[in-house]
């Protein structure tokens, strides 16, 4: 006998009720609460049989394979390549490049000989096709199905036996036997726990397309993220060529991986030199500009902080940050007035990080106050120069991790001065002062006296 019982969601942070209510008590949204309706089936009497445990010398240790995706920098991202077995979930904003980059992939594996499942609920098999052609993408072994019916799609799944299995998104998947809506909680829960199942028991790498909010963070439960083997978070901006491939979560490999790609006509190309990239424009000798070496998961990454400081003809100076945490702007800028006695109490002041790219590590600290300051008196920093480093309230230059890769970075893309913290490199791990000079300072007074031509 099938029992019934009903239950209602929030459909913004997914609180559970006994009862509707206009106002969900966790975010607070009106009218956010759905009804769903779950049937469970009693389970049958009698002895079940599951796998023994075991001790861990006794595990056999498999070899993991994985499939290669055609693009160096999504194979990064991944830890090496696609995991067989795994499923992935892949989000961004809308109009990102999310269907252009799996079109690519799936293209790849159909040309390498793997039969590709393309499954859209949101576009006709007719308008891939179209994009297919602007990006001159051609495999008989790729197949495209609009379908969002889920008990269909495990059994075309199930069938047809694919090497990769893509679904754009699980937002517009559904299970008939559910009653609650299309794309709420409980939908979007079902249908990445089948395919789930699906993808481990029949050894099929599966990526799911999710849904993000206005805030950008993704929709659905956060139980979602759980149920998935890796996470990837596409970004950029519209107006800018460069986007990036981040992976928050990865079980089969490095987490906070980045990937660099360039939106072209032909589709997304991959940055072999993202430094030199975000760099290849940068101005010289100009008041407000600072190259710094930051890391992002295992690559080292050299971009430009550009500041602007001017007078504000407002009771209230007004504060922008694009790429970097608004709060550590504000911060800096602190510490720049108390420590080292700038007045930027009556200043506007934009910090900008070319190229579209977000960056949230600490080591940007001592590059963000150098661009404000070095704007606010207009005299450039020393030309060739790359630093990096954690500013304290103190007024402290902090220890960073990686100093070795940062500083490889800089000597491979020509710089002949670094600046660091005090102590934070050992005699052995320096490089040559032919090649690189390294400029270690212990205070942010110390830096600015230095840097300031």
């Amino acid at each position: 006998m099938v029992k019934k019982k009903s239950k209602y969601v929030c459909q913004q942070c997914g609180f559970e009720a006994l009862r509707w209510l206009g106002k969900c008590p966790e975010c607070g949204e009106w009218n956010s609460l759905v009804e769903e309706v779950e049937r469970t089936v009693p389970a049958k009497s009698g002895t079940k049989i599951s796998a023994k445990p075991q001790s861990l010398p006794e595990i056999e240790n498999l070899a993991v394979e994985r499939v290669d995706l055609g693009m160096s920098e999504l194979n990064r991202v991944l830890g090496g390549g696609l995991v067989s077995g795994s499923i992935i979930l892949l989000t961004g904003d809308p109009g990102i490049g999310k269907s252009t980059l799996l079109l690519q992939a799936a293209n790849h594996v159909a040309l390498s000989g793997g039969r590709v499942l393309y499954i859209s609920g949101e576009e006709s098999a007719q308008q891939i096709k179209m994009r297919a052609s602007r990006l001159f993408l051609q495999s008989e072994n790729l197949f495209i199905w609009s379908e969002t019916d889920l008990e269909l799609i495990q059994q075309e799944i199930e069938e047809l036996k694919p090497s990769l299995v893509i679904v754009d998104s699980i937002q517009t998947v559904f299970c008939s036997e559910l009653t609650s809506t299309l794309g709420s909680i409980g939908q979007i829960k079902e249908a990445t726990g089948r395919l789930a199942t699906l993808s481990k028991s029949l050894n099929v790498p599966s990526i799911i397309v999710g849904h993000v909010t206005k805030e950008g963070s993704i929709a659905g439960p956060r139980v979602l993220e759980h149920m998935v083997d890796a996470v990837l978070y596409f970004e950029g901006e519209r107006h800018h060529q460069y986007r990036i491939l981040r992976s928050i979560k990865n079980r089969f490999g490095s987490t906070f991986e980045l990937g660099v790609f360039e939106m072209q006509n032909e589709g997304l190309v991959e940055v072999a030199n993202p430094s030199q990239a975000f760099l290849a424009e940068r101005p010289v000798a100009s008041p407000g500009s600072v190259v710094v070496a930051s890391i992002e998961g295992t690559r080292p990454l050299l971009v430009e902080i550009q500041a602007l400081v001017s007078h504000s003809n407002f009771g209230q100076p007004r504060r922008m940050a694009t790429g970097a945490d608004y709060n550590r702007v504000n911060l800096l800028m602190a510490v720049l007035e108390k420590r080292v006695g700038l007045n930027l109490n009556q200043q506007d002041a934009y910090v900008n990080i070319v190229g579209g790219i977000k960056i949230q590590e600490p080591a940007l600290d001592l590059a963000i106050a150098m661009a404000l300051a070095s704007s606010l008196k207009n005299r450039p920093c020393l030309p060739h120069l790359v630093v990096m480093g954690e500013v304290g309230l103190t007024g402290e230059i902090r220890s960073i991790p990686f100093v070795g890769k940062r500083l490889q970075e800089a000597k491979k893309l020509g710089f002949s001065h670094c600046m660091i913290p005090k102590g934070s490199m050992t005699g052995s791990a320096m490089p040559p002062k032919k090649e690189l000079e390294v400029i270690e300072v212990k205070t942010l007074k110390e830096a600015l006296e230095i840097a300031l031509v």
